[in-house]
């Protein structure tokens, strides 16, 4: 009969024992100061957008969040760093769509996608607009077609960096359209965004960040825009899937992410607190006056929307014949 109690109790201790990890480590967290790796240069749209929510993470968490930048490879080298990091939530990164475009581009990278990183949020979303100068004789995509094929080397494609949205979206215009223009690829959007409004380079796909800043100027038209809604900062520029282009639909996306094998009660609390930051209307302002489109879906959504961006981008890749030294 003792033996039988205590065999009971030894269960029900390991019982509770188990059961109880996942709400023990979710009271005691954070235990340490978090981190959130920004895998850019300080200044740019990402390290806004990390602040941000680093900031107010900090606030609701009453705790120390540190943001880092570790610039270097196009992402690859920071997002390396928060994939071999703890998996105990306290590094968290602030990643961009590139994510799921590298294994298309770059093939032998040091981390697995899909093995190494655990969704907490996306923060925003963008879009990429196909802007001319002003003094371009186009005021449509198939008017900027027309003039591209009669002058192909008047007009190569400015995008905001080898391998970036802006590259793969230029590749995929040339290849649909039956364009053969060159391809001319900026260190960031910012210089690719000045030289279209100097009139240096009349053509390029600039991320809706960055070109909301200057949209009001008139240097500039929005002849269409990739995602898959029309953009608030361009309402009446159509999306390039509306004119019959293919696979223009993914958004670019700013999200936040951890390791994983990291605790689940600790992922649902990272994942709820992000995703009732984005709500906040403060927030949600700021996002937008950056021209981006908030998020803050459930996880699972996101989760969904990045295999499903891995498998498109990967074809796109494959199919415009795009290489990262292109």
């Amino acid at each position: 009969m003792h033996q039988d109690i205590t065999r009971r109790q030894a269960l029900a201790f390991t019982t509770l024992a188990i059961t109880g990890l996942p709400a023990l480590a979710q009271q005691d967290f954070p235990n340490k100061p978090l981190r959130v790796i920004v895998p850019y240069a300080p200044g740019g749209g990402t390290d806004t957008i990390g602040r941000l929510m680093a900031t107010k993470l900090g606030e609701n968490l009453k705790a120390t969040v540190v943001v880092e930048n570790k610039p270097g490879a196009g992402g690859v080298i920071g997002n390396d760093m928060a994939a071999k990091a703890p998996a105990d939530g306290h590094t968290i990164l602030m990643a961009i769509t590139v994510m799921v475009q590298h294994p298309a581009l770059m093939p032998k990278l040091p981390y697995e996608l899909l093995k190494d990183f655990q969704p907490l949020a996306v923060a925003a979303r963008s879009a990429d607009l196909l802007l001319v100068h002003r003094d371009v004789p186009a005021n449509t995509v198939e008017e900027f077609v027309k003039l591209a094929k009669a002058d192909p080397r008047t007009y190569a494609l400015g995008s905001y960096g080898n391998g970036t949205s802006g590259h793969i979206h230029a590749a995929m215009l040339n290849q649909q359209a039956g364009l053969d223009l060159a391809i001319a690829h900026y260190k960031g959007a910012g210089p690719l965004m000045a030289d279209l409004l100097g009139g240096q380079v009349k053509v390029g796909f600039l991320d809706s960040t960055t070109a909301a800043a200057q949209m009001g100027g008139g240097r500039v038209k929005v002849l269409g825009v990739t995602g898959a809604r029309r953009s608030p900062l361009a309402p009446n520029a159509p999306t390039l899937t509306e004119l019959g282009y293919k696979s223009f639909e993914p958004y670019g996306w700013f999200a936040l992410f951890t390791q994983a094998g990291t605790p689940p009660a600790i992922v649902k609390k990272l994942s709820d607190e992000l995703i009732a930051i984005v709500a906040q209307p403060e927030v949600r302002k700021r996002l937008e006056e950056l021209g981006l489109l908030p998020g803050g879906e459930p996880v699972a959504e996101f989760a969904k929307e990045m295999r499903r961006d891995l498998d498109i981008w990967g074809r796109v890749i494959k199919e415009a014949n795009i290489r990262i030294d292109q």
